[in-house]
C-alpha cells in the first residue's frame, strides 16, 4: 500500500515507521490514523519484522497533537464516536500489538501525540522533546487514552496536575517521572532506538509477545493479571522457541529463535 502521511523503512528485522506531515508538525488526522493502523497491522503480520520504532519526521515534533480542524464542529455523539474509533483503530491496537513498539520522541509530543507515544510499549526521547496533554485549554479532555495511560505511567497526582494545568514536561522531567526511559541528543535518538531493538531481537518473539500480553493485563480492570501471566507462561511451553531456548541453554550455545 502507498502511504501519503507515513514512511516505512525496514532493515535487519527492525521497521522504522515515521509520521511524515512536517508542515503540520506531524499532527494526527483521520487519514494518518488509518494509515498508521494499516502499517502496524501489516508489520505485525510480517514474520521478518521483530521490532518497530515509531517516530516523527523533522526535528520539531514527534506528533504535535490532533488535527483540531477536523472535529471543532462535532456534536456530543460525534465526539464520543471520534474517541471510540480512534482508541480502537490505533491507540489500543498499538498497545496490544504482539511485536514491541518503541516510541522515539523527537520533539513535541502533545495531546494525541503523547497519547500515541504512551500507547507504545516504552519511550525514549531527544533532549529537545516536550510532552503534555493540553486538551483542557481547548475545552475538552484527552480522548485517546491519555487520562488512563498517563496516571498508569507517572502516578495519579502528577498526571492530574499535568492534565488540569495543560502543562508540559521537558525530556529530563519526563525521564525523572518515568514517562520516558532515556534522553539523548536528537542526533543519537534513532541509533539508541535501534540498539535497544537489536537487544530485543536476540530474544524469543513468542515469549516477548506473551510478555506484552501479561504486562498489559495488569492494567485492565476486569482481568486478573496474575492469572493472565500464569496462562501466558504455560502457553510458552508449547512453542518451538521454548524448545530452542532451553535446548540452547543446556547445550551452552546461543539460541536461534524462529518466532514459532
Amino acid at each position: 500500500m502507498n502511504y501519503d502521511n507515513i514512511l516505512i523503512h525496514s532493515e535487519n528485522g527492525i521497521a522504522t515507521l515515521t509520521i511524515n506531515r512536517p508542515e503540520k508538525l506531524n499532527a494526527l488526522n483521520k487519514a494518518t490514523i488509518a494509515e498508521l493502523h494499516n502499517a502496524f497491522e501489516t508489520l505485525e503480520q510480517q514474520a521478518e519484522i521483530r521490532a518497530i520504532i515509531l517516530t516523527g519526521s523533522g526535528e520539531k515534533a514527534f506528533v504535535a497533537g490532533a488535527d483540531i480542524s477536523e472535529f471543532a464542529s462535532f456534536s456530543v455523539a460525534e465526539g464520543e464516536m471520534l474517541a471510540a474509533q480512534g482508541q480502537e483503530q490505533l491507540f489500543d491496537f498499538v498497545e496490544n500489538l504482539k511485536k514491541p513498539v518503541i516510541a522515539a520522541v523527537n520533539g513535541f509530543a502533545l495531546g494525541g501525540g503523547l497519547e500515541l507515544a504512551m500507547a507504545c510499549h516504552f519511550r525514549i526521547a531527544s533532549d529537545n522533546a516536550k510532552m503534555g496533554l493540553p486538551e483542557v485549554s481547548l475545552g475538552v479532555i484527552p480522548g485517546y487514552g491519555g487520562t488512563q495511560r498517563l496516571p498508569q505511567l507517572i502516578g495519579k497526582g502528577k498526571a492530574m496536575e499535568l492534565i488540569m494545568t495543560a502543562g508540559m514536561l521537558t525530556a529530563e522531567e519526563a525521564k525523572t517521572c518515568g514517562l520516558v526511559n532515556y534522553v539523548v541528543p536528537q542526533s543519537e535518538l534513532l541509533d539508541l532506538a535501534k540498539n535497544i531493538a537489536v537487544k530485543i531481537l536476540r530474544n524469543s518473539p513468542m515469549a516477548i509477545s506473551k510478555a506484552i500480553e501479561a504486562v498489559n493485563a495488569n492494567f485492565k480492570h476486569d482481568v486478573d493479571g496474575f492469572r493472565a501471566e500464569i496462562k501466558a507462561f504455560g502457553e510458552c511451553f508449547g512453542t518451538e522457541d521454548f524448545k530452542e531456548g532451553t535446548t540452547a541453554f543446556l547445550e551452552k550455545r546461543k539460541p536461534t529463535f524462529l518466532g514459532k
